[in-house]
């Protein structure tokens, strides 16, 4: 039998007519790779438990992790999830854009259960890339789309990164170029209690605390066995996610012999000269810059087949607190 990873992927620019595809694809239970401002998304009716059950199987994805519904606007959201005060002040503020709200899930709800993991909340987004925009309108529901890559892995910032990683396991893949922001949203949870910031992402938990004019909790970092329940609320809260097969050495103030280099703004690495590859994220020191290059770099140096990359400290001021992140979940025990 053919391994589907190793089969070539299906690719189209995401023309108008691209997109009319890739929705009769979704509406038939295939998946459709397709960029949204943070990273490419792998996406399948949200509404079909089959099309679910393949992505979960395509990407090698714990079923106890709960996947984002991505929606058009902040009135589909609300037909899926019950959005109170808090959850209606952010989506005025940052919808469309890269912030999940986790919600309880409405009573009509038609997210089926094994994408929620059996949860009685909800994780709800309304992105701001067009094509992503376009694909969910025309489709009409919502549609669940985690990273485009093997669970775990360096998510996908280009069409590329997609094949490579998937190749043939998702039917279409819409290649809208790199993805502007090239981190993953934040996910808030807004269930009642205090919020909670269960990922930093693309937009700084500082921004989030002055919109609700209250304080945010930090994430945790936590295995799953570690996790109340069953598992985690949102994806990305797993202690080891987003990593490359080299190890990350992370706050390196210098390159030892047979090592990589991902720099960071204007100050040199001791040793740097002697790295076996190197990649500034930001040569200026800039965070935003650095967001956007972080996964494509990190797969530039992991492919040289380097058994450790030194990683140059980051300030974690506003989105150096998402980099960090998943720097350190990337530099996890596996």
């Amino acid at each position: 039998m053919t391994d589907p990873s190793t089969t070539p992927a299906r690719c189209l620019s995401a023309t108008p007519e691209a997109i009319a595809e890739a929705v009769a694809v979704l509406r038939a239970g295939g998946l459709v790779a397709f960029p949204t401002e943070t990273v490419y998304g792998l996406g399948a009716d949200a509404t079909n438990e089959r099309a679910v059950a393949r992505l979960y199987a395509a990407k090698g994805r714990p079923r106890f992790n709960p996947l984002i519904a991505h929606v058009d606007s902040a009135e589909a959201a609300a037909a899926q999830g019950l959005l109170g005060r808090r959850a209606r002040v952010l989506a005025e503020a940052f919808w469309p854009g890269p912030l999940t709200l986790v919600v309880p899930a409405s009573r009509n709800c038609r997210v089926c259960e094994l994408a929620r993991a059996g949860l009685t909340t909800i994780g709800l987004r309304v992105p701001a890339h067009e094509t992503a925009r376009d694909l969910l309108t025309a489709f009409g529901g919502p549609v669940v789309a985690p990273s485009a890559n093997r669970s775990g892995h360096v998510s996908p910032t280009t069409a590329d990164h997609v094949i490579e990683d998937l190749g043939g396991a998702v039917d279409l893949v819409l290649d809208g170029g790199s993805t502007p922001l090239g981190i993953e949203s934040t996910i808030v949870a807004c269930l009642g209690g205090p919020v909670r910031l269960l990922r930093p992402g693309g937009i700084p938990r500082r921004e989030i605390e002055r919109t609700l004019d209250e304080r945010v909790a930090p994430p945790d970092l936590r295995p799953a066995e570690a996790m109340d329940g069953d598992g985690p609320l949102a994806p990305g809260q797993l202690a080891s996610h987003y990593a490359p097969r080299a190890r990350l050495r992370l706050l390196a103030r210098e390159v030892r012999p047979g090592e990589a280099l991902l720099a960071f703004g204007p100050a040199e690495i001791a040793g740097a000269a002697g790295a076996v590859a190197r990649r500034d994220l930001s040569a200026a020191g800039d965070p935003v810059e650095a967001a956007a290059n972080l996964y494509a770099h990190l797969r530039e140096l992991d492919a040289t087949g380097v058994a450790s990359i030194a990683v140059a400290p980051i300030p974690e001021e506003g989105l150096g607190e998402a980099i960090n992140d998943r720097l350190r979940r990337a530099a996890a025990p596996r």
